[in-house]
């Protein structure tokens, strides 16, 4: 079901002379259902050499050092003075895992794409990779990220209904998509037999100064960071975020680093139960961490549907109700986006601004219908139904 499901919503993409191969190496974890022990890969991390004070910073006048997307000092200031990076990085076929580079962007919003599967757009500002990818095709949610970030995207092609969007947007020249003469930064790389389009984060700026396009540091206030998470949080050890018999995720609390531990599914599940196992990255080879999980509940609703075919609007506009987790701890928050260009920002229910833990912030996007249920030991599981 799911190859069928991936053939019919296969992208057609521009022909490509080729460049450069560059190698990816496999990462060799183990596949378990047990978190992936600490080793001694350095994670990525804008964290300088030297411990920083705990400093809290936001949600505006951030130091000129300071990644106003994570609330961490940088170790290279001049990363900070360019647009950030939306990148659309795929996750399906299974075959085809782990994704290439995604545990070093800041932020990542995982979100239903169509006919059962998921995909991920990164946000990229405070590190560089040199491969990023598989990059896959866009959707319409893309419109709203790149307008909130003020970010480059880059993509592999879309549906017409979207590329229209697109390309008749005021953010059309900060579109890159895999041309016959753009690698770099659009390059084919070939690991283990598979054709993957990937990116690379330094060269996407470069092509779109090339293009005479402005790469300058954005006004991307809004996001408020603290190091002590607040009072009255309630148990949040566990996230399970599930999307359908194909694609489904969890997220498991590690007191030893207060992060939270990626695990996504191994096989379909039609009653006969979920089966997970870490999922890494195969440039930095460690299992996805986040310091922040936040589930966003946003209308969902069909732009198109015909038979297999369709395609998704997931409407980002105003605002709503969402779950945010840090420390180990879960809190009903409500989102905002503020205005077309302002990035998502969180608020308590009373409307004071919920702090983000710094570091790096994973959002699962959930329909406005979506099940959401509380089990003991700090369990939090949700399941997407819509429209």
């Amino acid at each position: 079901m799911l190859c069928l499901a991936l053939l019919m919503v296969a992208c057609n993409f521009i022909s490509l002379v080729a460049g450069p191969t560059p190698t990816v190496e496999t990462p060799t974890a183990a596949v378990t259902d047990t978190p992936i022990p600490p080793t001694d890969t350095p994670i990525p991390t804008e964290t300088p050499t030297t411990t920083p004070p705990p400093v809290d910073y936001g949600p505006d006048n951030f130091p000129n050092d300071v990644n106003p997307l994570t609330g961490l000092p940088v170790s290279d200031p001049t990363r900070l003075e360019r647009r950030p990076l939306s990148i659309k990085i795929q996750i399906f076929p299974r075959e085809e895992r782990p994704p290439i580079g995604v545990s070093f962007a800041d932020i990542v919003y995982d979100y239903y794409q169509n006919n059962g599967l998921t995909r991920f757009n990164a946000i990229f500002l405070g590190n560089d990779v040199d491969q990023v990818g598989p990059v896959r095709s866009a959707r319409l949610l893309d419109v709203s990220l790149i307008r909130m970030y003020k970010a480059i995207f880059a993509f592999g092609g879309a549906d017409k209904k979207i590329l229209n969007q697109l390309f008749n947007s005021d953010f059309y020249n900060r579109l890159v998509v895999e041309g016959a003469n753009n690698c770099p930064p659009m390059c084919r790389v070939d690991p283990n037999g598979y054709n993957f389009l990937i990116t690379n984060t330094l060269e996407l700026g470069k092509y779109i100064v090339g293009k005479g396009v402005d790469n300058g540091r954005q006004n991307l206030n809004g996001m408020k960071f603290q190091y002590l998470p607040p009072e009255n949080g309630q148990l949040g050890l566990q996230i399970q975020a599930r999307y359908s018999i194909s694609s489904y995720n969890r997220w498991d609390f590690d007191q030893g680093s207060g992060k939270y531990l990626r695990f996504q599914d191994t096989q379909e599940d039609q009653g006969g139960g979920e089966n997970y196992q870490p999922m890494g990255d195969r440039i930095s080879n460690v299992q996805i961490m986040a310091d922040n999980v936040v589930v966003i509940f946003i209308p969902h609703s069909y732009a198109y549907k015909s038979g297999n075919s369709e395609v998704i609007d997931i409407e980002m506009v105003s605002g709503g109700p969402g779950v945010a987790f840090r420390d180990g701890l879960a809190y009903e928050v409500r989102w905002s986006r503020p205005a077309n260009d302002a990035v998502l920002t969180l608020t308590f229910p009373d409307g004071t601004p919920f702090p983000y833990k710094p570091g790096v912030t994973w959002y699962q996007v959930m329909g406005m219908s979506s099940i959401k249920e509380t089990k003991e030991g700090g369990i939090w599981r949700f399941e997407i139904k819509f429209p």
